[in-house]
This record gives structure tokens, C-alpha cells and sequence, in this order.
């Protein structure tokens, strides 16, 4: 009687610590299941977004319905009688073009000067919505200068389309060469629109990111200017060009991966996982959350919406800018194996060998001259997400390229 007694008497001071202990591995093991559903949601949700988020479109693309696309354009055609045809790929482009066709493209920054000669050779009319200083070699029509006034011109040239254009006020202006007709010209006979009928077709060019955008089409002449340089025939073919469409092939340099045997990536592979798998395992558990009185702090995420308000009360479009090229060529030096201090022309030239473009078409976005509109903000922003995107691709391919 006496030993159960005892028995009963300790059964009941046991069961509470046994029960206390059941309850600590059951917490524990509910909040190391709670963490990697979180882990895999948030792979999830990355990799949904990763997936789903739309193709940006580019200035001037004729699809685009932001501020510098150049929709309002081509609806304008359209309701003119025009048929437009939109190609993103060279190879479409050609297969397009007709015997009354117009092509119509921006500066086709990932091609070679080979490929652009190709594309242009057999249009009757092409014209260039966007200036570059390789175009205007390529094409023999002149050379930048420098413009003395922004006052609004009109054409003062011959050319009967653009009798009744208006004024127009361009951004950009040109020496034209011997033989290139220059409208729209200042003062020291600088011009803003060059047109070269000297060959078997004609071929014309002026800076349209600001006039033909949908922001400013409805601004001075400009509409009437985009009808009567696209408007002139009945069918235009619209070159969209993109890093997706470059011609131009570089030998890709010998790597690690190229020059060791194929199982010595899954092996590496295989000894993080076991690395990772061991640290989990003989990692210590933690333990109880300790309330400590803490200084009051400021979240970073607060600070960088901050700044980012007051640069947008500023219109601060270059300080904006510059942020942003900053962060893309810290990111952009880190994948492709630079150093912090590299500068913008090294990690250009690193990423236009990795891409296989020209070495000079990068140098412009990464250390040119900063944005000085919203749009142009925008287009940079673009541009910058794009090429980080393309290197972020050539990368991963090439670490996987056994």
C-alpha cells in the first residue's frame, strides 16, 4: 500500500514536466515547418513574377502606349489609310518590304554596320527616327553640330511634302554633306532633318524620341511632320530593333566551365547541398526571444522612399538617373566578374564582349550624358533593366554550358 501510494503520489509531478517537454518539441518542430513554407512561398511568388511580368516596350516603339512610344503615331497612319507593318526581327523586316514601301526604325543600336547596309539597300524610303553618330557615318549623311537656338522652325528646304508642315522645335541638329538636303535648319545652316535622295532610294533622319513620342506628337507640327516623312506611300514597315536581334557573333573566351571535366559542376553542386544539409543538422537551435529595450531606428526601406519622393518633387530627372546607373553598374560588375572599382567604359566593353555587340554601343548608356526629361528618364530605366536582364541570360548560360 505504502510503495503505491508513493507510485500514485508521483505519477501526477511527472506528467506536467513530461507534458511541458512534448509541447517544446512540438513548437519547435511547428516553427521549423512555418519557415520553409515561407521559403517556398516566397520562391513561388519570385518565380511567378519572374515569369508573368511583361516584355518593356522601347522609345518610339509603335506598339507602346507610354509617354515615349510612339502609338498615337502609327494610329495616326492607320486612320490615314497607311498599313503598318511592325517587325521585331530583321529577317521580317526584308520579308515586308515591298515595291511602295516605306522603312521606318529607330537607331538600330544592335547591329552591325554590315547588317544595317543589308536592311536599308531595299527600301525605296527609309527613315530614321533616332540619330546616332555611327548612322550618320554609315549613311554618309553628315555630321552632328551643335544646335545655337531652341526656337520653333520651319523646313526651309524645297521638299513639297513639308510645305504645310509648320513649325517644329528639334533637339538635335546636323551638318549635312555634300548632296544631303538639311531642313529645318538655324541660323549657322545646322539642320535637323537630313534627306539623301542621291542613291537609288531616299533616306532620311532626324532625332523623333521628343516629336514623334506620344507625349509630344500633339505639340507644334509635329503630327504633321510624322504624316508627311512616314505618310508618303501606302504600306510601312516598322523595325523595332532590340539586343534580341543583334547579328553580330564574338568568340566567347575559355572558361572554368569549358575547361574542366563535365562532372566537376554537379560535384561542386553536390558538396554545397551536403555543406548546407550538415550546417542545418549540427546547427544549434535558438533559443528563447529576449525583450531588450532598443534605440529607435529608421527602416531603409523608409529612407529610400524618402529620397526617391523628394527627388520626384524636384524633377530631378539626372540625379534619378545617375542613382540608377550606379546600382546597374554595381550589379552588372559583380556578374560579370569585375571589381567595385572598374570603371563604366571597363564594365561596358566586359558587357558588350559577353553579349557580342559592338564595344562602343554600351558606352553611351553607362557613362554618356544623364537624362535631363522624364521620358528620357524612363527610356534610360528601361534601356538599364534590359541590358542587366541580357547579362543576367548570357551568364547563367554560359555557367551551365558544360
Amino acid at each position: 500500500m505504502t510503495a503505491t501510494a508513493q507510485t500514485d503520489a508521483a505519477a501526477p509531478d511527472e506528467m506536467p514536466g513530461t507534458a511541458v517537454r512534448e509541447k517544446g518539441r512540438l513548437r519547435s518542430a511547428l516553427g521549423w515547418i512555418a519557415i520553409a513554407a515561407l521559403v517556398i512561398v516566397f520562391a513561388l511568388f519570385v518565380a511567378s513574377i519572374t515569369m508573368s511580368t511583361p516584355a518593356s516596350r522601347g522609345a518610339l516603339d509603335p506598339e507602346s502606349a507610354d509617354e515615349s512610344g510612339a502609338l498615337a503615331l502609327a494610329e495616326l497612319l492607320r486612320d490615314e489609310g497607311v498599313d503598318v507593318t511592325i517587325a521585331r526581327t530583321r529577317a521580317d523586316a526584308t520579308a515586308a518590304l515591298g515595291a511602295d514601301s516605306t522603312l521606318v526604325m529607330a537607331d538600330p543600336f544592335a547591329l552591325s554596320d554590315e547588317a544595317v547596309d543589308d536592311l536599308i539597300a531595299p527600301a525605296d524610303n527609309a527613315v530614321i527616327l533616332s540619330s546616332a553618330s555611327r548612322l550618320l557615318r554609315i549613311l554618309g549623311l553628315g555630321e552632328n553640330a551643335i544646335a545655337t537656338s531652341d526656337a520653333a522652325l520651319d523646313a526651309q528646304c524645297d521638299l513639297p511634302e513639308l510645305a504645310n508642315v509648320g513649325t517644329v522645335r528639334p533637339d538635335r541638329f546636323f551638318t549635312p554633306a555634300a548632296g544631303v538636303t538639311g531642313c529645318y535648319a538655324d541660323s549657322d545652316g545646322a539642320a535637323a532633318l537630313l534627306i539623301d535622295d542621291s542613291a537609288d532610294g531616299r533616306i532620311a533622319l532626324i532625332e523623333g524620341s521628343t516629336l514623334f513620342s506620344n507625349e509630344h506628337l500633339a505639340e507644334n507640327g509635329n503630327a504633321a511632320l510624322g504624316l508627311a516623312l512616314l505618310g508618303q506611300g501606302e504600306h510601312i514597315v516598322w523595325y523595332v530593333p532590340s539586343f534580341e536581334d543583334s547579328d553580330i557573333e564574338a568568340q566567347t573566351a575559355d572558361t572554368l566551365a569549358t575547361l574542366t571535366p563535365p562532372w566537376v559542376t554537379p560535384a561542386i553542386l553536390l558538396l554545397l547541398l551536403a555543406g548546407i544539409v550538415t550546417g542545418i543538422a549540427r546547427g544549434q537551435r535558438f533559443g528563447p526571444l529576449v525583450a531588450e529595450t532598443l534605440p529607435v531606428t529608421v527602416r531603409a526601406s523608409e529612407t529610400m522612399h524618402g529620397r526617391a519622393r523628394l527627388t520626384a518633387k524636384a524633377g530631378d530627372a539626372a540625379h534619378a538617373a545617375h542613382a540608377l546607373r550606379d546600382g546597374s553598374l554595381r550589379r552588372l560588375a559583380a556578374r560579370l566578374g569585375l571589381t567595385a572599382r572598374s570603371t563604366p567604359n571597363e564594365i561596358a566593353d566586359a558587357a558588350s564582349d559577353r553579349l557580342r555587340i559592338p564595344r562602343g554601343s554600351l558606352h553611351r548608356l553607362l557613362d554618356g550624358p544623364l537624362p535631363a526629361s522624364d521620358p528620357e528618364l524612363i527610356d534610360t530605366a528601361r534601356r538599364l533593366a534590359e541590358l542587366e536582364a541580357a547579362v543576367e541570360i548570357a551568364v547563367h548560360v554560359e555557367r551551365n554550358t558544360p
